[in-house]
């Protein structure tokens, strides 16, 4: 099964369930490539929507679009947080009402990431504050590469579950953001 996959590390890279980061790569390009999906700028809208099969499922937003939404919504970051956080990757899922702030680290030396792990807990909950009178959910991400599965870095794996953050390792299910993943496509078992 993909689970199974995705925890030996093997397989994934044929599937159409999972957004796979071969390394530190464009969601909005992984997203595009998925049978079904696409991607739109839209008048007046920050980011980009993403559509499935040319219904709205979701929209992305890079670093400073994230800012351009809030305003969208009339919402004065300055007024709620001391300081602007840029994500990588921010994704609402509309039907969840979830926006995903996803950080993609992939490591090959030992560095400066490990304290950075170590931040989602304050950053989860000032993206909540700017989110908040929208009611919207979030959630914080770290996509992971396999040189965090090394044993120095359960500690730090344990800390981001315990603070309600998530971690990935090399790919994020598209099921587990609660996207449509082109089921009659994948033949294998879909993670959970």
């Amino acid at each position: 099964d993909v689970k199974a996959m995705i925890e030996n590390g093997k397989g994934g890279g044929n599937t159409i369930s999972g957004l796979r980061f071969e390394k530190k790569v464009d969601l909005h390009k992984l997203l595009s490539e998925i049978p079904g999906y696409s991607l739109k700028k839209e008048a007046n809208r920050a980011g980009l929507t993403v559509f499935y099969r040319e219904t709205p499922v979701a929209r992305c937003f890079r670093k400073n679009d994230f800012y351009k939404f809030l305003e969208e919504n009339n919402i004065d970051w300055k007024k709620i947080i001391s300081r602007k956080l840029l994500p990588d990757d921010a994704l609402l899922v509309i039907v969840r009402e979830t926006l995903f702030i996803i950080e993609v680290k992939f490591q090959k030396v030992a560095g400066s990431v490990d304290e950075k792990l170590q931040t989602c807990d304050f950053k989860r909950k000032q993206y909540q504050k700017l989110v908040y009178s929208l009611e919207l959910k979030v959630e914080y991400v770290y996509v992971l590469n396999d040189w965090f599965r090394k044993p120095e870095y359960k500690d730090v794996l344990d800390y981001i579950q315990s603070v309600n953050c998530h971690y990935k390792f090399n790919e994020l299910p598209l099921a587990w953001l609660g996207l449509p993943d082109n089921k009659e496509y994948v033949k294998s078992e879909k993670s959970e």
